[in-house]
C-alpha cells in the first residue's frame, strides 16, 4: 500500500530493449506501490511482438500514438490507434502488431505490477 507521496522521473534514455520484441521505458514500478506498474512500450514499424501472457496480472493497453492491430487470447484481432484501451486479463495471450510507418505507442498498465516472473513466452 501507498503510504507516502512520490514522484517518479523515468528520463528517455532509461528505455530498454526487452526480448518481447519491443521497447520498454519503466515509468512507474517500485515495491513502494505494488497494486500497479506503468510502462511506456514503444514497436517499430513492421514489428509484431511475441505471443506471452502475464501469470495472475491483468494488464491494460493505452495505445498514445500509431496505428496497429492487437491479438488478446481468442478474439479476433482488433486495429488499435490513439485512444484506444485493450483490457487483458490475467493468464490470456497477447501480443500487438505495429503496421504504421510511425512508431506505436502505448501505456502498459498492470495489475498488481509487472515483475519479470509473471512474464511467459509462448514462442
Amino acid at each position: 500500500m501507498l503510504t507516502t507521496a512520490l514522484l517518479l522521473h523515468t528520463p528517455p534514455e532509461k528505455e530498454y530493449f526487452f526480448d518481447e520484441g519491443c521497447y520498454i521505458l519503466e515509468l512507474s514500478n517500485t515495491t513502494h506501490d505494488a497494486d500497479v506498474s506503468i510502462a511506456q512500450a514503444r514497436v517499430k514499424p513492421g514489428v509484431t511482438t511475441h505471443w506471452h501472457y502475464l501469470l495472475d496480472v491483468v494488464e491494460r493497453y493505452v495505445i498514445l500514438s500509431g496505428h496497429g492491430v492487437v491479438d488478446v487470447d481468442n478474439l479476433t484481432a482488433q486495429e488499435v490507434s490513439p485512444g484506444s484501451v485493450v483490457l487483458i486479463p490475467a493468464g490470456c495471450r497477447q501480443r500487438i502488431s505495429n503496421h504504421s510507418d510511425e512508431d506505436l505507442i502505448f501505456l502498459a498498465i498492470c495489475s498488481p505490477r509487472f515483475t519479470p516472473v509473471c512474464y511467459h513466452s509462448l514462442s
